[in-house]
């Protein structure tokens, strides 16, 4: 592309998107960039991984004022102002300097530098010459086989094959790699969908299967890294003091009994000293640990490579180190050097060093040891060579207790009766622990881990995509093959009683591993400590890293500190914290037991990136476009199931404790963690499970034994889009418990252009205020031209599929009478017959503003239930409902039945307890009797002006299309039948209301159906209020309104009559169905 630019000094609005700093003619709707803008941006990163972090983080504070990024030239100074890369001013034109000098576009490119003189973090694009890029085999194969091999293989895979034999320790080992292998596969999928950033597993598992699996799992592999750095300190210690320098001890051993504590004392000391040593080193400068890197990796391979031409020069010329045995027990070198008993000095027999140590005394006389006494000494080589045919003893395996002598098979041996104690101070091998097969494998598998390291630096590559697959797949099959071979060739080259000699007692404390090398053991030894002090401070420099990444997402809040460091980002406080929990590791000062709680967190890591390729393979998303084709979900499920399998092969207490600890840094980035979507694949499986869910929903209603409310809560908002009723939800979490569905809706009048914005303010207030209610459920507002009609569109369209409300809760509209607010009434009558339409239950609650909250509790009282009609069971119900939630809980429920004149009210109080009985719901039972009285002036006076108040209300407030309307519904359709059943008797009570088949006229008095319909609702209002006056809260029917529109003002004022003089009310009205059942 040509240099030439106009200015290069304008801000970027977007991280991947640049745009002119001359504005459009026009200013339009859609503001994206142009094609050629966003592949620029993408072609100015020389990080990939730096400029999709910033794209995220873009995206994640979207709507924030973005800060300009100021670019200039390599060398520019800062003060020049906005100027261009050869110091031009705003909108000249000039060609590259080095276009003309002719040294082309090669190497050139932007890059982030952290601004002169500053030091506060700020970064500026600069032109100038990038960062090298790596290839395939100093970027990812190097480092891979760096971060495989280290202490294990020179420390104990020499006794993992002399205890568990040829055959189980390949089983082993092939399983491992196998896991590794797998994981590996899973991982290049994952690697090559995308730039993944430094960060290696935990940007992949976060990022696909959600921050709360990211977060655990990469919590989790920075405990297995910080306990890697742990053992290989521990390794390099047990080079240092048992094979370089045993002099430097500083606890000393009594007894042969005390020297395993003596060693450990002395781990822990010395441990301490080198881990401080190498956190200050790491403090100091990284950049030397990462110049010394190829140094430590050549030591490695230096030392493998002197192995197998020690095993080439075995063959035809073994070397010698012979093993002194008694009987057949491995006796150890350290207090003598004649492996015999007697020796012959000049014509004389003496006694040799060996005698003192089973005798009681130099002498020939001398008592000695019983089994010294009746067996021979004899010597043979502890390394016959591959051609010595040895492999056949070596194929089976020799698992020993703790304390046992390390014995030669085939050996002949005169025994001793079984409970003859054996004497720990005579010169035995023995056996420091208890060995089986799921042990060695918790040992050994550190040794295969380190495969993240190529992932890990994909920001360092030339092509990541293609070399991270190929890299880290070459690296496990190399390191593979040497881990088979060494296997197979030290159980062909090395006597078993050396291999069960885990520190090389019988080879005058040799490293066993040494023993086989050429040209000389110390090839071994001052390679393995190079490699596992390099090891060790690459833990050191990486876990504090992978910390500071979790810590700067903000997924978990208390390590937030932890994303700080120092002015160049080295993080201080990461690394502080890094070496207290290795310093946990280093006071176990046991390799065999911290290897273990490593394999553990390192297994997990490999188990999650197993899972989350699987799961991002069977749902497949369309971003799911690896270009690492050779996967698929049945390997990624096989690598899982295997690495679960080996966590709990390994230690199964082991296994728990790092699940647990994994489930509650799960659960509490879910409940404290910040809010993140990074499009992962667990809310894809979400999805999926809600679908399928859905469809299942589809096949039928449910069934009576399942039903429960579930409710579409209808709430109003005011001017500052705040709830205005929020009791309204604080009734919904109690009577829902947190169970089923709940739809909170809200309409807004106005059009969705204009009143946009305030619908997303309605949604978060509603959302923050059914958080702090603890309503699960979802919230939806709708604007509408009118009220009636969003509502209307609520309740028709609210839900998906078969999950769908079946119950609305709303509040009564308490100043209905007043004339400015004649419409709501009418609305919530229409309300009213909608739900009616739709057979859906209603309950509408009055004086909501006195019912509880959930922090009020009620110590006493009662819930009492008015059921006069049956409809469906909803009465019964809703008080068992509430009473499960702690507000109601010690309230009792009271059930009042209304008998009528002809009926038998005591049967009707046996039948009403019988049924209740069936239900499974506790109860008092009261039938009410209502006796017919004379109709009170009260009465008339208060229909009078109810009827009066009527037709002034629509003479003064309806509108030329609602009387229109009004005339229109005020004649019967035809073929429309009335809901009732004629005039009511007037020696029956009725709560359904019917059409007036006659109007009365205005100055004739009021209606006789109307008086009548007055006289009930009075008469049912006083017995209610002298039974349930002090009740918690009162349930009644709700009639229905009357299909004749004329009569709705009345409609309103009965219902006002009959709750009047009540604290808290639920009018219910049930949906047209059996909500409760007797039948199990």
């Amino acid at each position: 592309p040509s240099c030439s630019h106009r200015s290069l000094a304008y801000p970027f609005p977007r991280p991947l998107g640049l745009t002119t700093a001359t504005p459009p003619p026009q200013e339009e709707m859609d503001t994206s960039p142009m094609v050629s803008s966003l592949l620029s941006g993408l072609a100015n990163y020389t990080n990939l991984p730096q400029g999709s972090r910033e794209h995220e983080e873009a995206e994640n504070n979207e709507g924030g004022k973005k800060k300009p990024v100021q670019v200039r030239a390599l060398g520019q100074k800062k003060d020049e102002g906005r100027r261009g890369v050869e110091g031009t001013k705003d909108g000249e034109t000039k060609e590259c300097p080095w276009k003309e000098e002719g040294r082309g576009m090669k190497g050139w490119g932007w890059r982030k530098e952290e601004s002169g003189g500053v030091g506060n973090g700020e970064k500026e694009w600069v032109w100038g010459f990038a960062a090298p890029r790596m290839g395939t085999f100093m970027g990812v194969y190097l480092p891979c086989l760096q971060n495989i091999f280290g202490v294990i293989l020179f420390l104990r895979l020499t006794w993992v094959v002399g205890i568990a034999g040829i055959m189980e320790a390949f089983c082993m080992v092939f399983i491992c790699c196998s896991c590794t292998m797998l994981t590996a596969i899973s991982m290049s999928a994952i690697a090559t969908n995308g730039v993944v950033p430094a960060g290696g597993s935990y940007y992949m598992i976060s990022r696909s299967l959600g921050p709360e699996f990211g977060g655990a799992v990469g919590l989790c592999f920075y405990l297995g890294t910080t306990f890697a750095g742990a053992m290989y300190i521990l390794g390099t210690i047990e080079i240092l003091l048992a094979y370089l320098f045993p002099a430097m001890a500083i606890f000393k051993a009594e007894d042969a009994s005390g020297e395993a504590a003596a060693m450990l004392n002395n781990m822990r000391v010395y441990g301490t000293c080198v881990l401080t040593c190498m956190a200050t080193v790491v403090f100091v400068g990284v950049k030397y640990v990462n110049k010394f890197a190829l140094v430590f990796l050549g030591c490695v391979i230096l030392s493998i490579l002197a192995i197998y031409a020690g095993v080439i020069k075995s063959a035809f010329d073994p070397p010698n180190f012979p093993i002194c045995l008694l009987g057949n027990r491995t006796l150890s070198r350290h207090g003598f050097d004649v492996c015999a008993k007697l020796a012959w000095e000049g014509n004389e027999t003496v006694t040799t060093r060996l005698w003192g140590l089973f005798c009681s005394s130099r002498f020939l006389n001398a008592t000695c040891d019983e089994y010294f006494t009746r067996n021979n000494v004899t010597e043979i080589q502890g390394i016959p060579g591959a051609a010595s045919g040895l492999i056949k003893e070596n194929l089976w395996s020799s698992y020993l207790t703790k304390g046992v002598i390390v014995e030669r098979r085939g050996m002949p041996s005169v025994g001793l009766a079984e409970s003859t104690p054996v004497d720990m101070d005579h010169p035995y091998v023995f056996s420091d622990m208890t060995s089986y097969f799921t042990l060695l494998v918790g040992i050994y598998f550190p040794s295969v881990t380190g495969i993240m390291a190529g992932s890990n630096r994909s920001g360092d590559l030339r092509d990541a995509q293609k070399s991270i697959p190929t890299g880290t797949i070459l690296a496990i099959a190399t390191t593979s093959a040497v881990y088979i071979s060494s296997v197979v060739l030290f159980g062909a080259c090395i006597e078993g009683v050396v291999l069960r000699d885990k520190f090389g007692e019988a080879v005058n404390g040799n490293l066993v591993v040494g023993t086989l090398a050429w040209p000389s053991p110390w090839v071994i030894v001052i390679g393995s400590f190079f490699s596992t002090c390099g090891a060790g401070l690459q833990s050191l420099t990486g876990a504090p890293r992978l910390l500071q990444a979790i810590s700067r997402d903000g997924i978990v809040p208390f390590l937030q500190v932890f994303g700080h460091g120092k002015a160049n980002g080295e993080p201080t406080w990461a690394l502080l914290l890094t070496a207290c929990i290795c310093e946990i590791g280093i006071l176990i000062a046991s390799l065999d037991e911290v290897a273990p709680i490593l394999s553990m967190f390192f297994l997990m890591c490999y188990m999650f990136v197993n899972l989350a390729c699987a799961v991002q393979t069977l749902l497949r998303t369309p971003n799911w476009r690896p270009r690492f084709r050779y996967y698929h979900w049945t390997l990624s499920f096989l690598g899982m199931s295997l690495c679960l399998a080996l966590m709990f092969i390994c230690s199964w207490y082991y296994a728990l404790v790092a699940m647990l600890i994994a489930g509650l840094i799960y659960k509490y980035i879910e409940y404290r963690g910040a809010e993140k979507e990074w499009g992962d694949g667990i809310r894809g499986l979400s999805l999926s499970a809600a679908r399928y869910a859905l469809l299942r929903l589809e096949e039928g209603p449910p069934h009576t034994k399942n039903w429960r409310p579930q409710l579409l809560v209808l709430v109003r908002v005011d001017q500052d889009q705040n709830v205005v009723h929020p009791q309204l939800l604080s009734l919904t979490s109690q009577l829902k418990a947190g169970k089923g569905l709940t739809i909170v809706g809200s309409v807004l009048e106005g059009t969705f252009l204009d009143n946009h914005p305030q619908a997303q303010r309605a949604e978060e207030s509603i959302r923050r205020l059914m958080e702090a209610e603890k309503v699960k459920g979802f919230c939806q507002v709708v604007i509408s031209s009118n009220l009636r009609d969003g509502v209307s569109h609520l309740i028709q369209s609210g839900g998906l599929g078969g999950l769908q409300h079946n119950t609305v809760l709303v509040g009564w509209p308490r100043n209905w009478r007043q004339k400015e607010d004649h419409q709501t009434w009418r609305n919530f009558i229409e309300l009213v017959r909608e739900t009616t339409a739709g057979h859906l239950a209603l309950l509408v609650t009055k004086n909501v503003s006195m019912f509880p909250g959930n922090p009020e509790r009620f110590s006493e009282g009662s819930i009492d239930v008015w059921w006069i009609v049956h409809d469906g069971g909803m009465l019964m119900l809703l008080p068992f409902l509430l009473r499960h939630h702690k507000v109601w809980r010690k309230c009792k429920m009271r059930i009042f039945t209304v008998a009528q004149m002809d009926d038998n009210s005591i049967q009707m109080k046996k039948d009403l307890t019988t049924f209740l009985y069936h239900l499974r719901i506790t109860a008092e039972v009261e039938v009410v009797e209502m006796h017919e009285s004379d109709i009170s002036a009260y009465t008339y006076e208060k229909t009078l002006v109810m009827e009066q108040r009527s037709q002034i209300l629509k003479q003064m407030h309806l509108t030329k299309n609602e009387r229109e309307r009004e005339v229109r519904f005020s004649s019967p359709s035809p073929g429309e039948e009335p809901e009732g059943e004629g005039e009511a008797d007037p020696e029956k009570v009725h709560l359904t209301w019917t059409k007036d088949k006659s109007v009365a006229e205005k100055n004739k008095g009021p209606s006789p159906s109307n008086v009548r319909r007055m006289h009930t609702a009075v008469r049912l209002n006083e017995v209610i209020v002298k039974k349930s006056r002090d009740a918690k809260l009162v349930l009644l029917n709700m009639p229905g309104p009357p299909r004749n529109r004329n009569g709705d003002e009345n409609y309103m004022e009965f219902l006002e009559v009959l709750t009047e003089h009540l604290d808290r009310v639920m009018l219910v009205r049930g949906g047209g169905r059996e909500v409760i059942t007797i039948y199990s």
